[in-house]
């Protein structure tokens, strides 16, 4: 990191007395903080500690993308948003809460989702990115925009109790390709809103990769360069994993394939879809209005929730019999006869694997709740809790 920055006003020198006072800090690193861009990618779980972090810290330029809305279920563990901001849009929030905390800090929001048309560009104005992402097309792709742009990739993911962070796409060091050359087959890695998260998970993962940012940024320490983290919140212990540079990396190996960005949806195996495939038509599937109806009117048909118990718990649809999702293969004998079978799960998707499944299987009736339990909700009884 090669800026020059003018002076520190007398304001933050106090505001930064702690790291000035610091050898491997001083005046001259807090300048090369001051003049650092970093790119923070989401403004969710591990966006929150980091660029709260960066700010306190004296990064001068804090980028952040994202174009989602503060939800209720975001308040656990995205601490950079309060009660207040539900339903208002995630940048605004943020931008609020770092302007607050450091009006010294400029920060720029870019409303957006990153995509292979925007990543170049959008990298081009910072110094590196802190990837604070949920799905691997867009890790691969943050990954290979780095490479490409010559910008250290700060990364992190968490998972229920389970996180993870490396420092990739140094000069020297690997890429996250070089340890994950193939993504995941889609749907074995459920997401945060499927699985769970621990809150305070991404406050320990994100500060881990702030504190990277800044090491980077000053060039002092250790970064996690070669190093894989892995961090277990239930047992409270950390392991290392060792990672090296594969000269046959299709990104950053001595021959590279990959040379500009690619459709990363196919490369991860995913069709773009939103949260539910569209229905070819009615025989396919089941909206909510009609379930009210055939309920109302005490038709005979199986409702089956094919979500986990645990989030049967939390709220169900009257009349609705639970077998998860991963029991169905096992279970079904206990369908025998019953050809006319509406499944729904929390949103959509889950409930779209068991029709197939069903469908497969000679239950040739089997249909899908269009939206799950989430559109029964909005559209039927709002009286029940979401999550």
């Amino acid at each position: 990191m090669n800026h020059e920055a003018p002076f520190l006003t007398n304001e933050e020198v106090a505001r930064y007395s702690r790291h000035v006072i610091l050898p491997e800090v001083g005046m001259e690193g807090q300048l090369k903080l001051k003049a650092a861009r970093v790119l923070c990618i989401g403004a969710g779980g591990l966006g929150s500690p980091v660029a709260l972090y960066l700010a306190a810290a004296g990064v001068g330029t804090i980028g952040v993308v994202d174009f989602d809305e503060v939800d209720y279920s975001n308040l656990q563990r995205q601490i950079i948003h309060g009660t207040p901001d539900v339903g208002r849009s995630k940048l605004e929030s943020a931008k609020e809460r770092l302007n607050a905390l450091n009006p010294e800090v400029e920060v720029v929001t870019h409303e957006m989702a990153v995509s292979s048309q925007n990543a170049l560009e959008l990298f081009a104005g910072y110094d590196l990115v802190v990837d604070g992402t949920d799905n691997f097309p867009t890790r691969y792709l943050v990954n290979d925009a780095c490479v490409l742009s010559g910008k250290p990739n700060i990364y992190g993911s968490i998972y229920r109790f389970e996180g993870q962070a490396s420092v990739f796409a140094t000069a020297d060091g690997p890429c996250y390709r070089c340890m994950f050359p193939e993504p995941p087959p889609p749907g074995l890695v459920p997401s945060c809103a499927e699985g769970g998260v621990l809150g305070i998970l991404p406050g320990v993962v994100g500060t881990i990769q702030a504190t990277e940012a800044v090491k980077v940024i000053l060039g002092v320490g250790e970064p996690l360069i070669g190093r894989f983290l892995l961090f277990d919140a239930l047992k409270m212990r950390f392991r290392e994993l060792k990672v090296r540079k594969d000269p046959e990396c299709p990104v950053c190996g001595d021959h590279p394939t990959v040379t500009k960005l690619i459709d990363y949806e196919q490369f991860c195996g995913i069709t773009p879809v939103v949260e539910e495939p569209a229905p070819l038509s009615s025989s396919d599937a089941a909206t909510v209005e009609e379930l009210k109806t055939r309920l109302d009117r005490k038709d005979s048909f199986l409702l089956l929730d094919v979500r986990e118990q645990r989030e049967f718990e939390i709220c169900r649809i009257p009349g609705s019999v639970l077998i998860p999702l991963g029991e169905l293969p096992s279970r079904l004998a206990e369908l025998k006869g019953r050809d006319d079978v509406i499944v729904h799960c929390k949103s959509g998707v889950r409930s779209g694997k068991a029709v197939a499944l069903l469908r497969g299987s000679g239950f040739a009736g089997a249909r899908n709740l269009t939206g799950g339990i989430l559109a029964w909700i909005d559209r039927i009884d709002p009286t029940l809790p979401k999550y």
